[in-house]
């Protein structure tokens, strides 16, 4: 069993630069087109996902669910690879690698802090690893930076990732309202002419560390010795969790996670992840990052707290259902054969349906993806497999939807919110 998770086992955020953060968070201003925000893909109503397993990015129209491809010449590219990351706890102070890849590390390769896709060009001053992952989403074509000759930050993405910074910062200290919060809430920042990225970042960070931070399930009164916090059906799957099921060899520590990789061989589909000029539909998983052959098809394990919250489940969101995934893991290869491509939440875009799973075509390719598996399969019972779903349920916070903020009315730069 883990020990409790308190206030102490997180970063200290500004409170001032929460509140700024919350509103650059759900602000379109950071966007290429000013056409998405964070809090698009990152939404209050999803649990600070998105609802859907593949994300719409720029270009999309809507939200979770409903979004839409939109239309024209400003229609999506490309489907956004990965399910988008849940957002909890990831101010902890333990956390040491993001992205399902782990492309985002701490790390003095570069002498700032951090090994990131930034590389050298990632600046100097970035306080924590969140505020380090703030700065990428908008650098990123699909993203929020958009396409080329579309915006001058698309443009500059594609000269080098430092040149976005710039662009995006000047655009947001030049709204009068943002540069007297910047004054406020940062000791440093004298005038909004000093406002750089890294402030945007931290504000970011303090926002997303403070909002959903989560440490008030029945799971945790549990823990802390409360016999009464779990149902008979939640404390047997428990004992599941933590024995015959063999869930807390990767689901480990207080944050329900070991901040490695695994290779799960969960279905693929859509336009996947990989190196840099490789022209195949797939996604390597941690190879990607590392390029080292016994990283194929690893994936970074989730926290599984509030993970009633953040579905669809696995890196590319295979599965509607927490009991699907739970199934998964039990027999990997027999759940790959009898999964159909309807589990997977795509909304429709009849110009890349050629592509969405295209990689399931590939013989070669499958044959790969089922020969890398790094847990062993677990025969459980259906009664077991329903208790040990309802003990996930057991790890939502009780003031998981009452966070702190939540979503702004309106944004200083007068743009639409999500």
């Amino acid at each position: 069993m883990p020990r409790p998770l308190t206030k102490d086992d997180f970063i200290a955020f500004d409170a001032k630069q929460a509140r700024l953060g919350q509103l650059l968070f759900y602000d379109k201003i950071l966007s290429g087109n000013r056409n998405i925000s964070c809090g698009t893909c990152h939404h209050h109503k999803f649990g600070g996902s998105d609802g859907l397993s593949l994300g719409v990015g720029e270009g999309g129209e809507g939200l979770g669910p409903e979004r839409r491809a939109g239309e024209g010449d400003h229609r999506i590219r490309k489907r956004i690879p990965r399910n988008a990351l849940a957002l909890w706890n990831l101010g902890a102070k333990e956390i040491r690698v993001l992205f399902h890849d782990g492309r985002l590390s701490r790390s003095d390769l570069y002498e700032n802090g951090f090994n990131s896709p930034a590389e050298e060009w990632l600046p100097k001053g970035l306080p924590n690893l969140l505020a380090a992952q703030a700065m990428l989403p908008m650098t990123a074509q699909f993203e929020m930076a958009g396409n080329p000759k579309e915006n001058q930050v698309a443009g500059a993405a594609h000269d080098r990732i430092d040149k976005v910074w710039p662009i995006l910062a000047k655009r947001v200290r030049t709204i009068p309202a943002y540069g007297g919060k910047f004054v406020d809430a940062f000791d440093h920042v004298k005038s909004p002419e000093d406002v750089t990225m890294v402030d945007i970042a931290q504000a970011l960070a303090a926002f997303m560390g403070t909002e959903w931070q989560s440490y008030d399930s029945p799971f945790d009164d549990y823990l802390v010795g409360d016999e009464t916090a779990l149902t008979v059906f939640q404390k047997r799957g428990l004992d599941l969790f933590y024995g015959k099921g063999n869930c807390a060899s990767c689901h480990s520590g207080s944050l329900l996670t070991d901040q490695k990789f695994h290779a799960l061989a969960l279905p693929p589909f859509g336009p996947g992840r990989t190196r840099q000029f490789d022209p195949t539909a797939r996604d390597v998983g941690r190879m990607g990052e590392s390029d080292r052959l016994e990283d194929a098809y690893r994936f970074r394990t989730p926290s599984l707290r509030n993970v009633t919250l953040t579905g669809p489940y696995g890196h590319n969101g295979a599965y509607p259902t927490l009991k699907g995934i739970v199934e998964h893991h039990l027999d990997p290869l027999a759940a790959l054969d009898r999964w159909t491509r309807g589990q997977a939440r795509l909304p429709s875009v009849p110009w890349l349906q050629k592509i969405d799973f295209l990689v399931q075509d590939d013989k070669r390719e499958m044959t790969r993806v089922r020969s890398r598996i790094d847990i062993v399969p677990v025969v459980l019972s259906d009664s077991e497999v329903d208790d040990l779903v309802v003990f996930l349920k057991s790890l939502e916070g009780k003031s998981a939807l009452q966070t702190p903020l939540g979503r702004p009315e309106t944004v200083p730069s007068g743009l639409s919110i999500d």
